[in-house]
């Protein structure tokens, strides 16, 4: 006997939240992060075999692609950043009102650009 009813009515009616955008993200970021950080791990290990095995990191790193990949990865550190003060702040019990929770969640989107185009431009 096959049963027609959906399984998850709530799915059809979800309104998207700030707060689930940024849960979310923080998740996504946090993944890509650790993957980072081993990369970032490798290379360093590399400068141990001499500039020759540097150079491929170095040419990668010069290149648009690599540059953007930066560029990202520091947007990704910054959100993290933010979203685990966001976190930490909550984690003290403040901020879980609906109206803060949204004021908290865009500053941490919005803050995270602010914070990567800082940072470029201090890298300049």
């Amino acid at each position: 006997m096959e049963n027609n009813n959906p399984l998850s009515p709530h799915i059809q009616v979800y309104r998207w939240h700030i707060s689930s955008l940024v849960s979310i993200s923080h998740r996504i970021t946090g993944i890509i992060n650790i993957v980072a950080i081993t990369v970032i791990c490798v290379w360093v290990a590399s400068l141990l075999l001499g500039e020759t095995s540097y150079e491929f990191t170095k040419v990668f790193l010069q290149s648009m692609f690599g540059k953007f990949i930066i560029l990202g990865l520091t947007w990704s550190f910054s959100f993290q950043i933010l979203s685990e003060i966001r976190h930490l702040i909550m984690d003290m019990g403040y901020g879980f009102e609906l109206k803060t929770t949204k004021i908290t969640g865009l500053v941490v989107i919005i803050g995270s650009f602010l914070l990567t185009i800082l940072i470029y431009l201090l890298g300049k």
